[in-house]
């Protein structure tokens, strides 16, 4: 039976390589690499796009402290950065018996362990909005559930809503990933409610993705039950899921009450990002969570399944903090959150109250997270062309940082942060109090006005 034979080296010759095409033999022959005559490096497009309007903002100002007086940063959402915000004891030991036990010194799952998930869950889940384990996505911190959500629902091209003013992050993650960004109002005059009106009329056929951030950074508000309904009643009209960020729920002052995203929807699927970092006051320990909501299936197991799988770029949350999960939900007593929100109520009625007789400046009331908001009118401030100018020469005579809202998008405001030690929030409005009075100028309308 005669056969037409192949030499061994003729087949390795022509066989296919599953990535590069062919190995080995002639077929590279014919297809010269060119050779680099130089080094031509270039860094992605992703980190070209990749901007923090914070850090561009304040690594640009000229901020000199008057040497005379100490610095008082009023400026950083740490709560752990003046020492006065201890976490409770109760946390701190079950992290310790969580190192000790060295049962979380592997890697765990990349959305974390069933157990810890298990207790996430039972933890936030409501008669409204039940969760499982399998609802859960543990992370690194708020921030990457945050990037997990917008990732899982957006392409390219598309579009999502964010508040503004709102946390600056959200416009970093989305741009760098190539989605447009459409900011909707907050209303200041009505405690930075949402402008529905406004909101509604920027979706289109890309917009993947409504961001609502409740209590808020930078605002501090806490929006009430109906109008919480009103927002749903527009993503169900317009069939747009929801990414609640809720890192600061629960974060609310007496006579507010918190409501979830998800206990009042219906029919709106929502990713609620949340975390260990500001109710438990461990920012660094860098624990968050993705809470999948499905209403009616409509994310189905796409939506679940691409969230696993964007959680294996990184094996996400710390282990050794989702050894301590349990204990830390569970047995963290309910005085430490009692004294956490009465200094920060006490902190931001100070604060509300001593600038609120500053002429020139109009603080705005919050209800809840750890900052309060403050308008500056800039036509009585004419040295000054705008909110970046005003913080940064209040930090070279008074040694006081506010951040500017410029950084949130919203000009002419500055944010502070009410976690200060209280002696320190008093000693920073009365400086803010002597800057303006020397800098304040009346219009001329209003001096017409004295004159009569």
């Amino acid at each position: 039976m005669a056969q037409h034979s192949v030499s061994t080296n003729e087949v390795m010759g022509r066989v296919q390589h599953p990535f590069s095409g062919t190995v080995k033999g002639s077929v590279y022959k014919s297809k010269q690499k060119s050779h680099r005559r130089r080094w031509n490096i270039r860094p992605s497009e992703m980190s070209i796009n990749t901007l923090n309007p914070i850090r561009a903002i304040v690594d640009g100002m000229k901020l000199t402290p008057n040497p005379e007086k100490a610095m008082i940063a009023l400026s950083i959402g740490d709560p752990t950065v003046f020492g006065n915000l201890p976490t409770d004891e109760k946390v701190s030991q079950a992290l310790k018996d969580a190192i000790d036990s060295h049962k979380y010194n592997g890697y765990a799952p990349s959305v974390g362990y069933q157990k810890s998930r298990d207790v996430v869950a039972n933890f936030y889940s409501c008669p409204e909005a039940p969760l499982e384990a399998e609802d859960v996505v543990l992370t690194s911190g708020c921030s990457q559930a945050i990037d997990l959500a917008i990732t899982v629902l957006c392409n390219p091209g598309d579009n999502i809503l964010i508040p503004c003013p709102g946390f600056s992050l959200y416009k970093t993650l989305a741009v760098s990933l190539g989605i447009q960004v459409k900011l909707y109002n907050l209303l200041p005059e009505k405690s930075w409610e949402i402008d529905l009106q406004h909101m509604e009329s920027l979706i289109d056929d890309r917009t993947t993705c409504l961001i609502i951030n409740n209590p808020s950074n930078p605002c501090g508000s806490v929006y009430s039950k109906e109008h919480l309904k009103n927002v749903l009643s527009v993503a169900s009209k317009n069939c747009i899921p929801i990414l609640a960020d809720e890192i600061y729920g629960d974060m609310v002052f007496p006579g507010c009450k918190y409501q979830s995203m998800a206990s009042l929807s219906s029919d709106v699927p929502i990713l609620a990002c949340g975390g260990l970092a500001k109710r438990w006051l461990v920012p660094g320990w860098r624990m968050g969570w993705i809470l999948i909501h499905d209403r009616n299936q409509i994310f189905g197991k796409e939506i679940h399944q691409g969230l696993v799988k964007l959680s294996q770029r990184i094996l996400g949350a710390c282990t050794i903090v989702q050894g301590a999960i349990e204990s830390i939900l569970n047995d963290t007593p309910q005085e430490f959150y009692y004294r956490t929100i009465s200094f920060l109520k006490s902190n931001s009625e100070i604060c509300f109250s001593e600038l609120s007789t500053v002429p020139g400046l109009t603080p705005v009331l919050p209800a809840g997270a750890m900052y309060l908001m403050v308008g500056i009118e800039m036509e009585h401030f004419p040295e000054f062309q705008n909110d970046v100018q005003f913080t940064e020469r209040l930090v070279t005579e008074q040694s006081v940082f506010c951040l500017p809202a410029t950084a949130f998008e919203y000009p002419n405001y500055f944010r502070i942060v009410v976690t200060v030690p209280e002696e320190m929030m008093v000693e920073a409005c009365a400086r803010i109090r002597e800057f303006c009075q020397r800098h304040y100028r009346p219009c001329s309308q209003d001096s017409n006005e004295l004159d009569q």
